[in-house]
């Protein structure tokens, strides 16, 4: 464990910090304890998701070739390099790739997408549970 850990622990014990301060503090140090769930542990900490992980389950697929099955768990680092990279991107060419996805139906503004708008939008994952079940269809969207 690290010194800069060590000091956030310890204040966090002693009470000069709250937890949420402790979390935000370890989670800019980028070096949270290793962990697949996003639970809170016995201290009141929560580790970050490491996945963004989608289950579906179709029963009724179109061919007899039995259910459908998807599985698919996505690094939360890909999320982080694909808007560093999109941050690389020209503005003239933000702006014709943002009028290509208005004319699709997408109304996103990829000049809004920053860095550290990611870190908070993936701090909020924790929280994150789809769970759909309609018939024999079953699609389940959460975090690990």
């Amino acid at each position: 464990m690290n010194k800069h850990r060590r000091q956030i622990l310890e204040m966090l014990a002693t009470g000069k910090i709250t937890t949420d301060e402790a979390e935000r503090l370890l989670a800019a140090l980028g070096q949270d304890a290793p962990s697949t769930a996003a639970a809170p542990s016995e201290n009141g900490l929560r580790s970050r998701p490491k996945y963004l992980r989608v289950l579906v389950e179709a029963e009724d697929a179109h061919d007899d070739d039995g259910p459908v099955k998807v599985n698919v768990r996505v690094p939360m680092q890909l999320l982080r390099a694909g808007v560093r990279l999109a941050s690389l991107i020209p503005a003239q060419a933000r702006e014709h790739v943002n009028d290509a996805m208005r004319e699709k139906g997408m109304v996103i503004d990829l000049n809004q997408i920053k860095p550290e708008n990611l870190e908070e939008i993936i701090d909020q994952l924790n929280d994150l549970t789809v769970d759909v079940d309609q018939k024999s269809n079953k699609v389940r969207v959460f975090c690990e």
